[in-house]
């Protein structure tokens, strides 16, 4: 599971406990960003597998394999996944290891969307998702309401429980 620098990052950790209760083993890749939202200590704790941010341990030197990850997971999900990310997606954008991960995956792919109402609304937007849904990328469809900035509208990432049935569905 992928996470990257979004409000909804909190949504992430009662994902990753809802997927872990469910019998998956759920290892977790943050972008930098990511980490300003929600700590990798508790992203850890839930998934129990350390999660990486960065392509090396700078104490030690381990390599974190995105070749590895990417042929461990049996799905690839990013969430919350930003406008940001899904256009680095959309256009083989490669500048961490998120990214990485999912140009090296080789299992179905799915993100869920979050971000504020006209980031959602722009056309680039929406090319850059209609680009991902052309490879094969699954787009779990944000829902509306208020969202962080305090506008109203669609742009809030789906609820966990919604995403654990879209995964579900995906992998039969």
């Amino acid at each position: 599971m992928g996470v990257t620098g979004s409000i909804a990052a909190y949504k992430a950790a009662v994902l990753v406990r809802g997927l872990v209760k469910e019998g998956a083993d759920v290892k977790v890749v943050m972008t930098p960003l990511a980490k300003q939202f929600i700590t990798p200590l508790t992203m850890a704790t839930l998934s129990k597998h350390p999660v990486l941010v960065d392509f090396f341990n700078p104490e030690n030197g381990e390599w974190n394999s995105h070749v590895s990850l990417g042929e461990w997971a049996d799905l690839y999900l990013i969430a919350p996944a930003t406008a940001n990310t899904m256009g680095k997606m959309a256009h083989g954008i490669a500048d961490n290891l998120l990214l990485t991960c999912y140009l090296s995956a080789r299992c179905p792919v799915a993100v869920a969307p979050a971000m504020d109402l006209d980031m959602y609304a722009h056309p680039t937007t929406h090319e850059n998702m209609e680009k991902l849904r052309s490879l094969g990328v699954h787009i779990v469809e944000p829902g509306s309401g208020e969202l962080a900035s305090g506008l109203c509208g669609k742009g809030r990432m789906a609820e966990p429980e919604e995403i654990i049935d879209r995964i579900a569905a995906i992998m039969g």
